[in-house]
């Protein structure tokens, strides 16, 4: 309600105005987004993103043409902070500014429920560069694995049949995965927990 009054009377740029309009209706299949980042740390105000993936799930499935992934040029804060920009150049990701990155991402994302691994930071660092682009925070609702599986764990203590979670992380950091395959990772165990705690 307070973000509402607030943007009342704002002039939105044109993307985010459809971003918006794709609210006013209820979606007939809901389509989950499974987010990953990559950042340069964990200060919401002083670091960047430097990539973001996405895949989607829609029913039981992962919809592997569904997907997205974009390298945010972040020159100056390499250039700032005395750090290789090498990554960048070796990468075969779609490489973008962060504004047109961002724009991208929103365009993709649309209406869909975001699923991520402590995804409120996440969210936090996405709405921090819309905030730069004049533009609101994301609408979108939003579920964390960790708490999914903190939720599952709850109600089956002695029982493995959907594995553990901190293997599946230390399996992203350790495999250095491009975040559509991270994104690809997690959409496998976010299946497991949607079946098992009947989300629709």
């Amino acid at each position: 309600m307070l973000d509402w009054i607030t943007n009342k009377n704002k002039s939105f740029p044109e993307f985010w105005k459809t971003y918006l309009s794709k609210f006013e209706t209820k979606p007939v299949t809901k389509r989950f987004v499974i987010l990953t980042t990559e950042n340069s740390g964990i200060n919401i105000t002083k670091d960047v993103i430097f990539s973001i993936g996405g895949i989607a799930v829609i029913n039981d499935g992962i919809v592997i043409h569904d997907s997205f992934d974009v390298v945010l040029l972040q020159y100056k804060y390499l250039h700032d902070n005395g750090l290789s920009n090498e990554f960048l150049i070796e990468s075969k990701q779609l490489k973008l500014a962060e504004p047109q990155a961002i724009q991208a991402f929103v365009d993709y994302i649309g209406d869909a429920v975001l699923v991520g691994y402590r995804i409120n930071f996440d969210i936090d660092m996405i709405n921090f560069a819309l905030e730069k682009m004049q533009c609101g925070r994301l609408k979108n609702e939003a579920l964390d694995i960790e708490i999914m599986y903190t939720k599952w764990k709850e109600y089956n203590e002695k029982s493995n049949e959907i594995g553990d979670l901190k293997s599946v992380i230390e399996f992203r950091e350790n495999d250095k995965l491009s975040n559509s395959e991270d994104a690809y990772s997690l959409a496998l165990f976010f299946l497991k927990l949607k079946n098992r705690l009947n989300i629709k």
